[in-house]
């Protein structure tokens, strides 16, 4: 019966992993109301994209992108990094959620040019208004459901204004919609701002399964932590709960619907 069991649990996951997967299924279509960002003298809107549909524009954009905003952080450890990261974002697993310029915007929402720098301007079917990205897969971390956030960059004009912010609350909501019992991402230590921003700002703990939960011998010798915001309790108990006894009582989960 137990072997029986776990069967039937893996089968169950293995479909909401599918069903979540599923090319025909674009995520931004549930959330209208995400569509757009227009706050702070920012306006934007939002579009689905998949790794192995990418053109070579923005196959450029990305990996560009990338290196500009996380060469730093990663230091020696980027030109290894950079090949893998290269591999992994033309996936078919990929999903991305693209970031445009609203161009009808006025005057006084429009963003800056980014004629300036030409490998930086191309946006899907050409379009010269992609100012940044979200890259995502729906996997499986210690036999549960996850929505891992592989990739959020932004120019540098556009962060700040509370945009990431809003694209991390639409992820949640994604992974939630998707029975997904948490979110999950691998931040660098050096990246002092990403560290404060997901944990400080929105309450991601490191979890269970980051390097120096596992061993803190191991800990010391990686460069990252991978963090994670529980939607559930199943999750909460395999993915969060040993981390939430180093960080202190004061610190509680954050549940999406919490």
């Amino acid at each position: 019966m137990k072997r029986k069991e776990i069967l039937e649990k893996k089968k169950a996951i293995d479909a909401i992993i599918k069903a979540a997967s599923s090319p025909y299924n674009d995520q931004l279509a549930s959330f209208p109301h995400f569509r757009r960002y227009q706050r702070n003298g920012l306006s934007v809107y939002l579009e689905s994209g998949y790794g192995n549909k990418l053109s070579s524009p923005v196959k450029q954009y990305i990996q560009n992108l990338l290196k500009a905003n996380m060469e730093g952080p990663y230091g020696s450890e980027w030109p290894t990094e950079e090949k893998a990261k290269r591999r992994e974002m033309v996936a078919a697993e990929a999903r991305y959620i693209f970031i445009h310029e609203d161009q009808n915007a006025s005057a006084s929402q429009a963003t800056p040019s980014l004629e300036k720098d030409s490998a930086c301007t191309y946006g899907i079917n050409g379009r010269k208004s992609i100012v940044g990205f979200v890259h995502y897969r729906f996997t499986v971390e210690e036999e549960i459901p996850v929505l891992y956030v592989y990739e959020l960059q932004l120019q540098p004009y556009v962060q700040r204004k509370g945009l990431g912010k809003f694209l991390m609350q639409l992820i949640e909501l994604i992974a939630y919609k998707n029975q997904m019992g948490a979110v999950v991402l691998t931040v660098q230590k050096a990246n002092l701002l990403a560290m404060n921003f997901y944990m400080g700002n929105l309450r991601y703990m490191i979890s269970t399964i980051s390097p120096s939960r596992v061993d803190q011998l191991i800990g010391l010798e990686k460069s990252y932590e991978i963090l994670c915001k529980v939607l559930n309790y199943d999750a909460k108990a395999l993915l969060q709960d040993k981390g939430k006894e180093i960080q202190g009582e004061g610190q509680k989960a954050g549940l999406c619907c919490g």
